[in-house]
């Protein structure tokens, strides 16, 4: 049952491609993460600061830059908004593509892969069942 090299040939490099874009996607999403922390900790600093009003120090690129307080914790909620957004966005992505390297590979779909968190809403529903 010999095959033919093209075919192989094409077949190992279509998976290849696809492990190496689910590889790409995690990174990118530890990557966005770390940042995420760190403008978290930054956030924390700002609220633990014993003098709330006054100028902080902020580094943009290779340079920093003095601003209110105040403008400084607004552009990082706004920077951790941004962040969950896109990191949330990625993960729906990466589904789609593990699933789509898993069918390459002649695998059965991921089970429970695809499940959503409940909402508030939902739960206050599931448990008033509970209870009553």
């Amino acid at each position: 049952m010999a095959r033919d090299p093209a075919f192989v040939l094409r077949y190992l490099t279509e998976v290849e491609e696809l492990a190496e874009d689910v590889l790409a996607a995690r990174q990118q999403i530890v990557d966005l993460d770390v940042k995420r922390n760190r403008n978290r900790e930054a956030l924390r600093a700002l609220q633990k600061d014993p003098e709330p009003d006054g100028k902080a120090m902020v580094c943009f690129g290779n340079m920093f830059i003095e601003l209110p307080k105040a403008q400084t914790r607004e552009m990082l909620r706004k920077d951790q908004e941004q962040l969950d957004e896109e990191i949330n966005n990625l993960r729906k992505e990466l589904r789609v593509k593990v699933n789509r390297l898993f069918e390459a590979q002649g695998k059965a779909e991921l089970k429970g892969f695809n499940l959503n968190p409940m909402t508030a809403e939902e739960m206050k529903l599931i448990n008033r069942i509970l209870e009553g």
